[in-house]
């Protein structure tokens, strides 16, 4: 968003900012300065960068939520595959602090639990790990904090963690013994069971004299395992150990255990709920009860039955407090006041119409409030506790009204997890499929009045993003996003609303014409006769469906595949995808934004396909290692006799801005087929032959943004692999060279998915991410520019030995600066910003050009003349033998004069 603006302090005490763009050759204004001097910046391999995001708010299911029973406003929220999260309670907003995972981990972005320590409240752990089954190799992991996660220490463990698997809310798996913290334990799946460290959670062993690992599979097959531990902190002191821990298992038969002896013995909890419904969470009140909530299902899309029990740990009495009665309902979020026992909150999970309840009780479960009520015999039939704020995140309502009992948005879906803050019984936070609540005045509730819902999401940006793109002219960024559609960001600072009309849940390309970019065309999935395109005329911000590009049946499940639209607007290209081989969706073109349709020939179904962004006519596609090109407005397409490119591509390949037939096509290497190519290639006679380029390995993704100052050719920006390094990378001369410009603690797990430049800010990217939103990066604004300070001042002198001395504003590379005299070079070293260097002059103007190179790569050149007059030193020493410079013996430089101490020449 900022470029670096370079300053320099040039003789006396004169400092002249250079303006402008701060990339290209600039040499510095001469009025006020002595006419021996030129000063001239030149910023090289700028790769400081500033990353943010481009707000939707939320945009994913929120699984946990967790809170330090010590330290008030430290609370953590997780994700199910867009890392974690801490609360600042100053900026009222969310701090990712997984960012750093990288291309190769993207597996750690599922969080499985977290633990904040009640002890020592810099601990903090993060459970990592995002699938069990064969959608990745890599064991879980244990990240390890003592800064409450600025940063962090691993652990591998033997085992997978599941942090997006089914029953992802379920927990907390990972608990501190909050009388003595160097003890946690793990719940894992897989039939691994119950885990235990001892020594801050550097090392694990499994507790194999736990009795039980669940009898209850996912979808998936693989089991659910132990979901949540609990302490009873009053059966401890402070170092010592605690006694009696409950554990909660997936079993339909026998789901609590218990120990009283710190561990060492395990058994069943007598007397327990025999349902068949498993236990969602367990929590434990200052009273000594244990509240656990039951749900038929596994979750966090379905719950079925269920119900809500307390047990008695002095008198060992269970007892049914299920607020409605009966069973009709599945729990999952359930929360116990820490500053009152008897208040309890529960939510349902999972019963999608009309809408879910959170129920609300001040006496230990024996009477319940609802946030709303559903009666028939009453008009209106709903009558709601509460209001909803969601100016946050305007797209929740999913651009629908909905007519009651139902309303939009939701109360909630998917509450896996609600929390009472322990400092503040008026706040409550729950999470939900898309976003985070809360509320800071829950107790009104208690007394008939009005509670204040709001969105709580701030700063929490979980969206998966599969398109991006940044037009020359209107919205500066049009995404398309899995499960929310997608969303014309004219300022991304602020959540958009939802692009509707039609409403697409997992919008899959777009694209927009070249030399009109009021006209764009997004596709995506749907069912039946659901449209899989919208066309919009005025740059996204309406839009009307098009016809889809076949005849859809009912339980049609086409996928919206990939667009391409023509550099002038007037030709679509649209290659839907097929979910069974026994229908045909062939690859089809529009000359009447998506009215009709005719196949097009000569492109098997299912090829990716890009427009070219000069010539209206010419359409390209690929599809398993072959390129087609089209120059009848994707009438007919004919295959490219270029052998070698790569078979898969994670991204779409693209043609650049303002070059007739120059293709970029970008491909990492598929894990499940390494033996396939893999790299970047690049073609500008619209893929009649492809160069591969030497010095890129692998390139996830490629796109374009605007020219380099005082270049012609777009810049590039690639997710790739360049000298052994993932990582986001800018070239601005066409691929020549390239510049990392994310460092390893903005890595961004999988970002292979897309991106591109902005057309209109130079430097500025956006990244599509799996998991952690839209990506933005710019080139960062440094509030201290670099500066070369001479404290030599003598542009005229008599003494052929000279030292030329000053100091620079900020730190060097390599501690030095480069000194040329004369067309010989010198390396001056650099201390503490200081350098002082010896030279002898030659007769005549003595020119010194210096050059300095900050940290960042960002070079400034000072250049100063000195005239010697060797005559007049040669009189000024015939009239003045026996008499040095001065009574100090220092030269006309001020500094000695070490090779002539008896003033001798």
């Amino acid at each position: 968003m900022f470029k670096k603006v370079l300053s320099l302090c040039l003789v006396a005490t004169l400092v002249i900012p250079v303006f402008g763009t701060g990339y290209n050759q600039v040499e510095a204004s001469n009025k006020g300065k002595s006419s021996q001097e030129n000063s001239i910046n030149t910023p090289k391999n700028i790769s400081s960068y500033e990353w943010g995001r481009a707000k939707v708010v939320g945009g994913g299911f929120i699984p946990g939520i967790i809170y330090n029973q010590k330290e008030k406003d430290l609370v953590y929220a997780r994700t199910d595959m867009g890392g974690a999260y801490r609360w600042n309670a100053t900026t009222k907003s969310w701090t990712q602090l997984m960012n750093f995972v990288s291309f190769d981990e993207w597996n750690m972005l599922g969080v499985e639990s977290m633990a904040t320590d009640p002890v020592d409240t810099n601990r903090l752990y993060i459970a990592s790990g995002t699938y069990t089954n064969d959608w990745t190799t890599m064991n879980g992991v244990i990240l390890r904090s003592t800064d409450k996660g600025n940063s962090f220490e691993r652990t591998e463990l033997p085992f997978k963690l599941g942090g997006n698997m089914p029953g992802r809310s379920m927990g907390e798996r990972l608990a501190i013994d909050p009388n003595n913290n160097k003890i946690l334990y793990l719940g894992t799946r897989s039939g691994n069971g119950l885990w235990k460290s001892t020594d801050y959670g550097e090392t694990w062993n499994q507790v194999k004299n736990f009795p039980s690992v669940g009898n209850v599979k996912d979808y998936y097959s693989d089991d659910l395992g132990v979901v949540w531990v609990t302490f009873d902190p009053s059966t401890g002191s402070r170092g010592k150990t605690t006694q009696t821990i409950y554990v909660g298992v997936a079993d339909t038969n026998q789901s609590i255990y218990r120990s009283t002896d710190g561990g060492q013995t395990w058994a069943a909890v007598p007397n327990q709920p025999r349902q068949g419904y498993l236990p969602h969470h367990g929590v434990l009140s200052s009273k000594g009860q244990l509240f656990v909530s039951y749900a038929q299902e596994v979750g966090p899309y379905n719950g079925g039955s269920g119900s809500l029990w307390k047990f008695n740990s002095v008198n060992g009495v269970w007892t049914d407090i299920s607020p409605t009665g009966n069973t009709d309902n599945p729990y999952g979020g359930l929360a116990v006041d820490a500053q009152n026992p008897d208040i309890i909150m529960v939510a349902t999970m999972n019963k999608w119409w009309p809408d879910e309840f959170i129920y609300r009780s001040t006496d230990g479960g024996l009477t319940w409030k609802s946030l709303w009520t559903l009666d028939y015999s009453k008009d209106p039939v709903r009558n709601n506790q509460y209001t909803l704020d969601y100016s946050l995140a305007p797209w929740l309502d999913w651009g629908e009204k909905k007519n009651l009992p139902e309303q939009n948005p939701k109360l909630g879906w998917m509450i896996g997890d609600l929390e009472i803050d322990p400092f503040n019984s008026d706040r409550i936070l729950y999470g939900t499929g898309a976003t985070l609540f809360g509320s800071s005045n829950m107790t009104a509730l208690d007394r008939g009045s009005m509670v204040n819902i709001s969105v709580q999401a701030d700063g929490i940006e979980e969206t998966a993003v599969l398109g991006l793109i940044s037009p020359p002219s209107g919205a500066s960024l049009i995404s398309s996003m899995g499960d929310i559609g997608g969303f014309r960001h004219a300022d991304l600072t602020k959540a958009p609303t939802m692009i509707t009309n039609p409403t697409i849940g997992t919008s899959t390309d777009l694209d927009y014409a070249e030399y009109n970019p009021n006209i764009v065309v997004r596709v995506g999935n749907a069912d039946g006769i659901g449209a899989r395109m919208g066309v919009s005329t005025d740059n996204g911000v309406t839009w009307r469906p098009a016809n889809n590009a076949w005849v859809p049946l009912e339980g049609d499940t086409t996928q919206g595949g990939h667009v391409a639209v023509g550099a002038d607007g007037k030709t679509i290209v649209w290659s839907p995808s097929s979910s069974s081989d026994k229908l045909s969706r062939p690859v089809s073109y529009s000359t009447d934004l998506g009215a009709t349709w005719i196949a097009s020939r000569g492109i098997p179904e299912k090829a990716r396909v890009s427009a070219d962004r000069v010539n209206a006519k010419k359409f390209y596609g690929f599809s398993n290692g072959t390129f087609y090109v089209s120059t009848d407005g994707g009438a007919t397409f004919y295959a490219s006799n270029v052998k070698g490119l790569p078979t898969t591509l994670s991204s779409n390949f693209k043609a650049l801005h303002g070059k007739e037939g120059d293709i970029w096509i970008g491909a990492a290497m598929d894990n499940s087929h390494p033996e396939n190519s893999f790299g970047l290639w690049h073609s500008t006679d619209s893929g009649a032959t492809f160069t591969k380029l030497n010095n890129v390995q692998e390139a996830a993704t490629i796109g374009f943004g605007k020219a380099a100052p005082g270049k012609d050719y777009m810049s590039l920006y690639s997710y790739a692999k360049i000298n052994n390094k993932y990582g986001i990378y800018r070239s601005d001369d066409a691929g020549a060279s390239w510049v990392r410009i994310n460092d390893d603690k903005n890595q961004f797990g999988s970002a292979n998915a897309a991106i591109t430049g902005d057309q209109r800010v130079y430097g500025r990217v956006y990244v599509a991410t799996n998991g952690l939103g839209i990506v933005i990066g710019d080139i960062k604004q440094d509030t201290e520019s670099l500066v070369i300070n001479l404290t030599t001042n003598n542009n005229k002198v008599n003494n052929k030995n000279y030292v030329l001395s000053g100091t620079v504003s900020e730190d060097v590379k390599n501690d030095s600066i480069t000194i040329k005299h004369n067309n010989k070079v010198v390396i001056a070293k650099v201390k503490n910003r200081k350098f002082n260097e010896k030279f002898t002059l030659v007769q005549g103007q003595n020119t010194f050009v210096i050059e300095a190179v900050d940290l960042e790569g960002n070079n400034i050149t000072k250049s100063v003349n000195v005239e010697y007059d060797a005559k007049k030193n040669n009189k000024n020493n015939n009239g003045n033998k026996n008499n040095k410079d001065d009574k100090n013996g220092k030269d006309h430089n001020g500094n000695k004069d070490k090779s002539d101490n008896k003033g001798k020449h």
